[in-house]
């Protein structure tokens, strides 16, 4: 039986080596007795050798021990950052990972490039999930004005609460990737999407806290890890603009594919892969200017 008076120290000693010994991440104990007590890390580290008010430890130990047996600390403190914002995340959408950070700046980068500042432009997501791509589009450039799809109601749900809770505005439709945008006449400056591309293959290989508690669907096309690219690449030419900014995140192994679709519907695309701060590659962006490569 856990010492109802340990202190914040030993909570956590405790927490992180039960933690390693199950193959999970130490450092997901100081999120949750962060998220616990409410408290910032700096706030943590300056009251290690205080008692943990036995409330707080009971949680603190139900907590450590559903993340021992695969729940995501995402899911048990309802929230991940992404971009500096907190996201409420659960199980009806795929966690924002930091590498999909990389993929938005890649976009921001791309639009500053391309398009005059101030330009008021158009953008949509395709497949946002929680929001979050599309959101912090939205609030990290005014001019732009950004709509968002994604075919399952419960995500909807979220990210409008996120829109909500971050004072953003974006648009957001139900409808099978590009269906809802074609069916509204829409037509976009900048297109995004992390859709599902996860081979069925390489479901295996992923750990269950990923593939017993995020929604499949947002994981994997149940086929080659192609089938949404191929499908939003044939369409693609019915909602951007005669200039545009096209942009994918990717698995590691299909920038060569991803980049052969576009260059399929867009012969004369400048066209470039974009790599992640591990060195692999991660997104893949298109500058499409009236039929013709961008200089």
């Amino acid at each position: 039986m856990q010492n109802k008076e340990r202190t914040i120290f030993e909570a956590l000693k405790w927490a992180s080596s039960l933690l390693t010994e199950a193959g999970r991440d130490q450092n997901a104990a100081e999120l949750i007795l962060m998220h616990v007590l409410g408290w910032s890390r700096s706030e943590l580290l300056a009251r290690f050798h205080d008692p943990l008010p036995e409330e707080q430890d009971s949680q603190f130990s139900e907590f450590v021990t559903q993340h021992k047996r695969g729940v995501p600390v995402q899911h048990l403190t309802g929230v991940e950052f992404f971009y500096g914002r907190p996201f409420e995340v659960n199980k009806h959408v795929l966690i924002p990972r930091p590498e999909t950070e990389e993929v938005v700046l890649a976009a921001l980068n791309m639009m500053n490039r391309v398009f005059p500042d101030g330009q008021p432009l158009k953008a949509v997501d395709v497949g946002t999930g929680s929001g979050a791509i599309a959101i912090t589009l939205a609030l990290e450039k005014e001019s732009l004005t950004v709509t968002a799809t994604d075919i399952s109601h419960e995500a909807l749900e979220v990210a409008k609460r996120n829109q909500e809770a971050l004072g953003a505005d974006v648009h957001f439709v139900q409808g099978d990737l590009l269906e809802p945008i074609m069916d509204q006449g829409i037509k976009v400056d900048v297109f995004i999407s992390n859709p599902p591309y996860i081979a069925a293959e390489e479901m295996d290989g992923l750990s269950e806290v990923v593939t017993k508690h995020e929604p499949v669907n947002a994981l994997t096309d149940g086929r080659d890890g192609l089938w949404f690219y191929e499908r939003i690449a044939c369409d693609l030419h019915k909602v951007l603009h005669q200039q545009a900014v096209v942009v994918f995140e990717i698995g590691h192994t299909q920038a060569k594919d991803v980049k052969a679709l576009l260059l399929q519907a867009f012969p004369s695309a400048d066209v470039h892969i974009i790599k992640d701060i591990n060195g692999k590659d991660r997104a893949v962006c298109a500058h499409i200017q009236n039929g013709s490569p961008a200089e």
